[in-house]
């Protein structure tokens, strides 16, 4: 198998790229007649080969059922074992645990007074999000945004947890990435809020100040009656924060009723968001 020493040591997804285009190649296709027997694009399956797009596990079945490129299992077995390190190698220490604890949550419920929650964002509206950053190469955003995609995979689970979003309508209203990215964020936002298991309010602007502008964006992960004690998880300017301390979690859960309070009751935000939505158009 020729992997490049390069290829291993730069990135896991790259690791996976390699041996996709191994197979690929040995099979005379193009990216482009690979991706047209799995429903993507060309482009799409060359981001994968390039390490800048992780792999779902839909698109590895669809890849390990074409006999043309005979994997016989191989890609299965590598994203197994490549699984934890791609959701936390391109996260700083501080929140490599959060993952893990957000994919074990019966119900998580999340406040974002800036930004849409990385589990309901798109990949182009996580890309301008992540390039705000000042420091960080092009190799190394586009693998956080891999990974941010990744962990949004525990929404589609069977049973999936039960996400209860409240935002400040400013975040519909922030022009992060342009029109056209606002716009498909928007539009996935109002599909989202449609599902059983994803509860989304908002906070309208018309009720000026309110006490989630000052403590910023957190999450409260809850692991039902036999998971354990509830968790938090804070940002802050420099770094973010778990907080297990049941008497901080509780004084988490306080603000989240009260943010609550402030809060549209469900159709109407849904309504709010769709009216936004054609702003964006």
């Amino acid at each position: 198998m020729p992997l490049k020493d390069a290829d291993m040591a730069a990135s896991p997804l790259r690791v996976f790229g390699a041996m996709l285009r191994f197979y690929r190649m040995k099979a005379g296709m193009s990216q482009d007649q690979l991706g047209g027997l799995v429903y993507l694009t060309g482009d799409m399956i060359g981001k994968v080969e390039a390490g800048q797009r992780a792999p779902s596990e839909q698109l590895v079945d669809a890849i390990e059922a074409l006999p043309a490129l005979a994997t016989d299992g191989a890609l299965t077995e590598l994203r197994e074992v490549l699984r934890d390190y791609l959701k936390r190698r391109p996260y700083p220490g501080w929140f490599a645990d959060w993952p893990n604890k957000e994919a074990q949550a019966a119900t998580l419920r999340s406040f974002q007074p800036l930004v849409v929650p990385g589990l309901l964002q798109t990949e182009d509206y996580a890309r301008a999000v992540l390039r705000s950053r000042v420091g960080d190469t092009d190799a190394e955003v586009e693998e956080m945004v891999a990974a941010r995609m990744e962990r949004q995979v525990i929404l589609d689970r069977d049973r999936p947890p039960t996400l209860w979003v409240i935002l400040d309508e400013g975040v519909l209203r922030r022009p992060i990435g342009g029109p056209a990215v606002m716009g498909e964020q928007l539009r996935q936002l109002a599909k989202a809020a449609r599902r059983p298991s994803i509860v989304l309010q908002v906070i309208p602007a018309a009720t000026g100040a309110h006490q989630g502008l000052n403590g910023g964006a957190f999450v409260i992960a809850d692991f039902g009656d036999d998971g354990g004690s509830a968790v938090g998880y804070q940002d802050t300017a420099v770094a973010g924060q778990i907080v297990e301390s049941a008497d901080e979690v509780s004084s988490l859960m306080l603000m989240w009723d009260t943010l609550k309070s402030e809060a549209l009751p469900r159709s109407a935000s849904l309504e709010l968001l769709e009216e936004v939505a054609k702003t964006w158009t």
